[in-house]
């Protein structure tokens, strides 16, 4: 019953690994605001989650990003949400509905709010946090806290990394970047390795591949554990997210896509 209850909690983990493509900053310590190129109102991205133990691979959960046009406090944004559910496999068992909002602010590309809904198994979470970068606070649970310039909170990051010019780095290089999570700071980087083509069961990509230091958390061991793969191209998709846990390894793939800025030229051939 232990195994099978982890084996949930990694797959519902995993269906939101994807908000682990972080935020960048500039080499230096002021912050790098990119202009977007690399997604629109509309777009929907679909992945599916797997869970690997004892080398057999297990459909365990899907999640899904969307996009739309609002405005908060008078400030036009990308309200953009990310949705993890287990696969129906597992909700006899323990179903699980974890919701992620971030509202972006267009012009600066900066998170405004971010909410989380969490519902595993009757247990709710809920965290609203609005971001104030002018005074440099994130209020919390009511209670300020102190940020750095361009923090990011873990769904807007994946959408601010998107639009980073890999091409201005060389491999190896770390870019430093500043995530506010759990009502904590967290000062990490994200490693640049190159250019690699890999195949999925959507088809072959020429991608980008980056690796994030991960925090050392319940399922992970912290570190430069997780391996992302993003399309070669101004869309910046996440193909293919790998991680090991703690027990086993986690691996989530591009499943469908929808209303895409840019063409998706990455996509070699189709499978």
């Amino acid at each position: 019953m232990e195994k099978h209850n982890l084996v949930v909690r990694i797959s519902n983990y995993a269906a939101m690994l994807l908000l682990a493509i972080l935020p960048f900053t500039s080499k230096g310590q002021t912050p790098f605001i990119p202009k977007n190129i690399s997604f629109q109102e509309g777009e929907k991205l679909t992945f599916k989650v797997y869970y690997n133990m004892s080398f057999i691979w297990i459909n365990s959960g899907t999640a899904e990003f969307t996009i739309k046009d609002e405005n908060i406090n008078n400030h036009k944004a990308y309200h953009i949400t990310g949705v993890g559910k287990t696969a129906s496999s597992f909700e006899w068992f323990y179903k699980v509905v974890d919701t992620y909002e971030s509202y972006i602010d267009k012009e600066t590309m900066l998170p405004l709010k971010f909410l989380r809904h969490v519902n595993e198994g009757g247990m709710k979470i809920e965290n609203d946090v609005t971001f104030n970068h002018a005074k440099e606070q994130a209020i919390s649970d009511k209670k300020a806290y102190a940020i750095p310039p361009g923090t990011q909170d873990v769904l807007s990051a994946m959408y601010f990394a998107r639009n980073i010019n890999y091409n201005n780095y060389k491999v190896g290089d770390k870019i430093s970047f500043s995530m506010f999570l759990d009502n904590q700071v967290y000062n990490l980087y994200v490693k640049y390795l190159g250019k690699e083509r890999i195949t999925t069961k959507m088809g072959t990509f020429n991608t980008v591949k980056i690796v994030p230091l991960l925090i050392k958390g319940t399922i992970f061991k912290g570190g430069e554990k997780m391996t992302i793969w993003l399309s070669d191209d101004n869309n910046h998709l996440p193909v293919r997210v790998e991680s090991p846990i703690l027990i086993g390894s986690v691996k989530i793939d591009l499943l469908d896509y929808q209303n895409l800025r840019n063409p998706l030229s990455g996509l070699v051939s189709r499978d």
